[in-house]
């Protein structure tokens, strides 16, 4: 359909229905990460990650025994993914840094000249086009060397990613602001850590990854902060929870302690450390298995105000609600999470669509954590492949407004909101089934040719107008335009 963008505008403009204003100073933009749109997994001299390594010996786990060697080919096409963002109007784009491409064996003394140069013509490409870049030190995809001695299981980890991030920093810093260091960390820890499987190394490895980012932080406050500039945060997953029998408060703040609060509160609380109802309940579990102490790993004081307050901002990622009940030695929480049958889903089996929620944990977090400014990084819907993507455009007209909503009526401090995703990306253990973007990928394609969904026109309008603009509306007047 030929669409003429002038005429849309002016309607829309004209149309007089009810939209809601965007904030002012309200950034919108959208993300992507390394491993899942870059493919280019071995080209020039980058290191083998552990997911290039998981997604080849053990193609068996992935869907389809599909991989990220190509994926969206954006290592090669990152122009034609600039030019996008560029015409979809956004004004911020949030992508990862690949480890091993910046240090092929993962250590600083090895430096990827081809690498460095990757990424400074992405981020040069970004400033071209007036798009600030958000950029995530660690996605997942660490060395598949440090893996075979144990990942973020061991304590060197620790180190490894301060050195990792040094390099990073002095590399691309001056064209940089906005740094996140880990992303999903609690994710990662409970659904992809390639080691065993068992409580206690998940415990291990998010306390690791906690300690890695805040010395990541003071070594940024220590040595580039006066010169550079820029921010650095932390990207956290939070979920909002409904008691099954609408009664259970308690239910809905254990389980959302055990999700976004175990590294949220150390970080963002008052008085930090792990939350106060993960360590009884952790403990009192653990001596009931049988363990000797509690398969929580404990903060020291030295280490509880090291890490207290080591965020500039809250970076949140944010999809989905589940109703929770309790049930005593069920797990470590004693909660059990379940789906509400009249709640609509994406394609993914785990994404309840249900906007409020996500008005719901901005409050919590401005009522717990004393209003930080927050980065809203992810927020998306996955769909089957096509191009008229009207759910999605539904999707995140509702999420957008539960949040303009918290601003507006709530007073809550949310600087910037991103998509996920800029593209159809590699969807992990999912592949190339859910697809996210606001733009298709053609993975059939050995050109992995794109095209923007008509959510891309949506959210252009949405930035252009500062206006949210209601579904109905814009395809109304979106099909006369085309027609015109």
């Amino acid at each position: 359909m030929k669409i003429c963008v002038g005429l849309l505008l002016w309607l829309l403009g004209r149309s007089g229905v009810d939209m809601m204003e965007i904030p002012r100073g309200l950034s919108i933009g959208a993300s992507t990460s390394a491993y899942q749109v870059e493919g280019g997994w071995n080209a020039s001299d980058k290191g083998v990650s552990v997911w290039d390594a998981f997604t080849h010996e053990e193609s068996s786990l992935i869907k389809d025994r599909e991989n990220g060697d190509i994926a969206c080919d954006s290592y090669h096409k990152y122009q034609e993914d600039v030019a996008l963002a560029k015409n979809m109007g956004l004004q911020h784009y949030r992508f990862s840094v690949s480890w091993t491409r910046i240090l092929p064996n993962g250590s600083p003394e090895n430096v990827s000249r081809v690498g460095i140069r990757y990424y400074k013509n992405l981020i040069d490409e970004l400033h071209t086009y007036g798009i600030e870049p958000v950029v995530t030190l660690y996605h997942w995809d660490h060395p598949q060397s440090f893996e075979e001695v144990g990942g973020w299981a061991n304590d060197n980890m620790i180190d490894y990613f301060v050195e990792y991030a040094r390099v990073v920093f002095r590399e691309l810093g001056s064209r940089v602001k906005i740094w996140s260091t880990v992303n999903e960390p609690i994710i990662y820890c409970q659904f992809f850590d390639f080691g065993m499987n068992d409580d206690t190394r998940k415990y291990r490895c998010a306390h690791n990854l906690l300690k890695a980012h805040a010395k990541v932080y003071h070594m940024y406050q220590r040595e580039f902060k006066d010169r550079q500039h820029g921010q650095v945060g932390i990207v956290l997953l939070c979920h909002n929870y409904y008691s099954l029998n609408g009664i259970d408060a308690e239910a809905e703040d254990i389980a959302f302690e055990f999700g976004c609060g175990w590294l949220a509160n150390p970080i963002f609380s008052k008085d930090g450390d792990y939350p106060a109802v993960m360590k009884q309940k952790v403990a009192e579990e653990s001596k009931y298995q049988g363990f000797t102490k509690s398969k929580l790993p404990k903060l020291s004081s030295s280490w509880i105000e090291y890490i207290k307050g080591s965020s500039d901002y809250f970076g949140l990622n944010h999809y989905t609600s589940f109703m929770v009940e309790q049930h005593p030695h069920l797990n470590d929480s004693g909660i059990l999470k379940s789906d509400n049958p009249i709640w609509k889903k994406g394609v993914s089996d785990w994404l309840n669509i249900i906007p409020e929620g996500f008005g719901e944990v901005l409050r919590i977090i401005k009522e717990k954590y004393n209003n930080p400014p927050v980065y809203v990084l992810e927020n998306g819907l996955s769909t089957t492949a096509g191009i008229e993507d009207l759910d999605r455009i539904k999707f995140l007209h509702d999420y957008m407004k539960q949040m303009i909503m918290a601003i507006t009526h709530d007073g809550c401090n949310v600087q910037k909101y991103t998509v996920w995703s800029l593209l159809d990306t590699f969807e992990w253990k999912e592949a190339y089934r859910n697809r996210f973007g606001l733009v298709h990928v053609d993975f059939t394609n050995n050109r992995r040719m794109r095209t923007p969904k008509l959510s891309s026109k949506w959210l252009h309008e949405v930035i252009t107008q500062r206006q949210l603009i209601k579904p109905d509306e814009f395809m109304k007047q979106f099909r006369a335009a085309s027609y015109v």
